[in-house]
This record gives structure tokens, sequence and C-alpha cells, in this order.
């Protein structure tokens, strides 16, 4: 059954649905970034409120500002921006239909269509899933001012290309017509996300218009938040699955059945009570987010990049490999666990036995591809802060240096079989090029000062990751993992 408005009560009775009347929502926030992810998460809590008689104020707007959205667009409306979220637990299946999103703004090169509504008084949050490299920072993590997009926005501010312009322009027309700033807020897996996008917006602002850019400083918030949820991908396998259930969805998602969002509040312009869903506000979403961003995050990239090297097609593949699975163990419990603080009701060894257990998941067909891509910015941004700790207490760093030589090794292009690995990295033909250069000048790869920036410097990881590459290259990545795991 095609699902839309018409058709959602007659769907099967397992299938869950909404139990509130969409006609009496109305939009309080507008998200951009329509992936999967976003809506098994923030609009899955969304769904949940509204489930419970509350936030019908507060539905969302889906929004977008690259020429591809507008596919997820299309797809989205033709079903009345209904999703079906299908919940993959090992022993069940489960689906569920939300209708959190009410409607998605038109996607135009000048972005004039979501400024248009950004500035309507009843949008008080916007948010963005732009992806952990999509904030424009250097290597050193300040705002990128010279990037060609954010020249672009500073000559064209009425009629910006990026997100982040469009926000501002937004908050320009709010702060001249009274109707006051709304909050913005990262749901990207970012150390102190919040932080990174108050960065971006007034850092921009400061380029046009510095009393602007005063003004939001002052009077816009930026949450800072930890999103956790494992969303693979839609393919022709979860497309076959969602027919499964008798429905015929043009998008939908799976997802694992776990989730956490935990949430700095310090919203400026009011908020939905997602805590009624199971979220957690707290003042210290530091740690929390520094468990994940440690342990899940750097441990998918670490999974991931061997996957790719051993030809080991999905996440949960890479648990059920030994080699991997213990070398997993190890760099997990020996070398960052210990740059890892408990919170509250977890601790890190705890939190390496659930997310042991969550990629282990057979069910959850996450690919490694989809893992590995941007490692540009994932191992930048969730295993090299490790490094720098190791290096700075004078722990145990073998491992980390080890993933990273695998890095450069899964970046010359092809597997340990001979297969090519396809270009999975906004900056593949650099990284590929390093790689082909370290393959006999191993120091040229952490010479990549945009990634590195001064680790490649230190003489103490150069030796190690110098080591590893030279193992790699001579006797492959298994011995590799042998002798890490021997000693």
């Amino acid at each position: 059954m095609k699902l839309n408005l018409e058709t959602l009560a007659d769907l099967p009775n397992y299938v869950q649905r909404p139990s509130y009347d969409r006609a009496g929502l109305s939009a309080g926030i507008i998200h951009i970034g329509l992936g999967n992810f976003h809506r098994a998460h923030q609009a899955w809590y969304l769904h949940s409120l509204m489930n419970l008689g509350l936030a019908h104020d507060w539905a969302i707007l889906g929004a977008g500002v690259r020429p591809a959205d507008s596919a997820q667009r299309e797809r989205l409306l033709a079903q009345d921006c209904l999703s079906t979220l299908i919940e993959l637990d090992p022993s069940s299946k489960s689906a569920e239909v939300i209708g959190s999103m009410i409607d998605f703004i038109l996607i135009a090169e000048d972005n004039a269509p979501l400024i248009a509504h950004m500035i309507e008084p009843a949008i008080r949050i916007v948010a963005l899933t732009v992806t952990e490299g999509g904030y424009y920072q250097t290597n050193s993590g300040e705002f990128d001012s010279d990037h060609p997009d954010i020249q672009y926005d500073v000559s064209n501010s009425a009629a910006p290309m990026t997100a982040f312009g469009a926000i501002v322009a937004a908050l320009a027309k709010r702060r001249a017509s009274g109707a006051g700033p709304f909050t913005c807020q990262s749901c990207d897996n970012l150390q102190g996300n919040g932080k990174v996008l108050r960065q971006t917006i007034v850092g921009l602002a400061i380029l046009s218009d510095p009393e602007l850019a005063l003004w939001i400083d002052q009077n816009v918030t930026f949450p800072n938040a930890m999103v956790d949820c494992i969303v693979p991908a839609t393919g022709p396998t979860e497309l076959t699955l969602v027919r499964e259930f008798g429905i015929e969805d043009a998008a939908p998602v799976t997802h694992e059945n776990f989730r956490q969002w935990v949430i700095e509040d310090n919203f400026c312009a009011g908020r939905p009570d997602w805590d009624k869903a199971g979220a957690t506000f707290t003042d210290d979403v530091h740690a929390f987010e520094t468990m994940k961003l440690r342990q899940l995050n750097a441990g998918h990239q670490i999974i991931a990049t061997l996957g790719e090297l051993l030809s080991v097609h999905t996440i949960a593949g890479t648990m059920a490999y030994p080699l991997i699975q213990s070398l997993f163990r190890k760099i997990q419990t020996e070398e960052i666990v210990p740059h890892v603080a408990a919170v509250p009701g977890m601790t890190p060894l705890d939190y390496f036995d659930l997310i042991n257990s969550r990629f282990t998941n057979p069910e959850i067909r996450d690919t490694t591809r989809r893992v590995a891509f941007d490692g540009s910015s994932r191992h930048a941004g969730f295993l090299h802060p490790i490094i720098r700790d190791a290096l700075a207490g004078k722990m145990p760093l073998e491992g980390l240096a080890l993933v990273e030589a695998l890095w450069a090794r899964m970046c010359y292009g092809t597997r340990e079989d001979g297969s090519i690995i396809l270009p999975n990295d906004p900056f593949w033909d650099s990284l590929t090029t390093a790689a082909q250069t370290a393959k006999n000048t191993p120091q040229a790869w952490i010479d990549q000062k945009q990634f590195y920036g001064d680790l490649g410097q230190n003489t103490r990881f150069a030796g190690s990751f110098k080591r590893w590459l030279e193992l790699i290259w001579r006797d492959g990545t298994e011995a590799a993992l042998h002798k890490y795991l021997l000693n």
C-alpha cells in the first residue's frame, strides 16, 4: 500500500502509526539535512511527544541547500512527508510510521524559500545534520573564513549558497522585524557541536555585518548535544524490507533498537519537552559526547577501515571476523577507555560492552563503506584527539598508530584481495596521492597538515606510524594485526 495520509488508517494493524491528527500540527522547527539519521532520531523523539498529546506546535519543516536534496524532497512530499521506521532487533523487526514532519521547503540556489520560512515568528528552532565535515573548520578547528563557499556568502549575503549563510540572512531579517532570535541546534557528531555551530554562524556574520554578529552572539543560543543511533543507508534491501510490512515507501529508514540524545538545556525561544520521550537534558553534555565520540565513533572507524581492506562488507561482519574483533577490543580497552570518564549510570567499560553488542547486531546491515566515508573528517575528529591525549600523558598508542597506517593503506585505493576501493572521501584524490607516496615514504601521509596538524612532527607517533605502514606493505594487513595482538 502506497504510504500517504489517505492510506495511513488502512495500513496493516502491526504497523504503528501516528495517534495524533496531522491536520492539527503547526511548524516550530526547520531541520536542514533530511537524511535517514534525522528521521530515525530527532524526528522520532518529536513524533513520540506528539503521540503523548504534546508539542503539536513544534512540527518539522524539512529543508536542504544542495541540488541533490531535491530528489529527497520529491520522495517525501509524494508521501505527505511520512516515513516508515523499521527497528531491527536481533530477535524481531517492527515498523512505525512517523508524522512529525509536515512539509519540505522548496530548494533554490539563492535559498530564498528557506530564508522566507526561517523569518516566520513561529519558527523557534533551526536544526542541522550536515555531517562532521560540513562546518567550514580549518585543520586546527578554527572557522575557515577563506573557504570559497564562505567568500561567496559574504559577497552574496542576501542570496547565500550555504545553510549557514541562509541562517545569518534570516537572523538579520528577524532582528530588523523584531521577530527575535531562534535557537540554532546542531545534531551532528562533533565535540561541542553547538560551540562549533556558533563559531561558524558568528564567524560568517562578522565578515559582512559585525553589529549583526554581536546581536547573534548575545541573543541566539547554540546548545551542545550528543546524538546516537546506528542508521544504515537505504538501498534495495531496505526497500524490499518495507514492502514485506505491506508498505510502499520510497524513503524508508532502518535503525537499531537503541537511541540516545543528550542535550544542553539552552534554548532562547523555547523547546519541546524531548525528555518526556527519553532524551536527557544536562549541563554536562561534554562527558557523554566524549564517551560516544571516542568509543563508538572512533571504534566505527577502526573496524570500517579494516572491513574495507579485508573485503568485509558490513559492520556486523567485521565483528564476526576474529582478528578484527580482537583488535577492536584491545585498542578500546587499552588505548581508548583510559581517556574516557564515566557518566551517570555508565562506565567506559560498560559502554564498550554496549557498543560491542550493538555493532554485532546482524540485522543491521550497515556497510563498512558507509561508515568509512569521509575518513578525513572522522579520523581527525574522533581518533586524533585520543592520540594527542595519549602523547601528552605518555600512554599507549601503538594500536591507534596502526589504525592510522591502515587508513593510509585503505586510501591507496585497493583491498588486500586486489579489488578497487572506489572514491569514498571528499578529498579522495589528494588522499590517494599521499597514500601512494607513503608506500615508500610513510612520513608523506602524516605530513598532511590539513588532517594531522602537528601530529606528524611528533617523533613518537611518527615512528610508530612508520613501522606499522612498512609492515603492512611488506607482510600484509593480517600480519600487522597479529603482531599488534601478540604484543
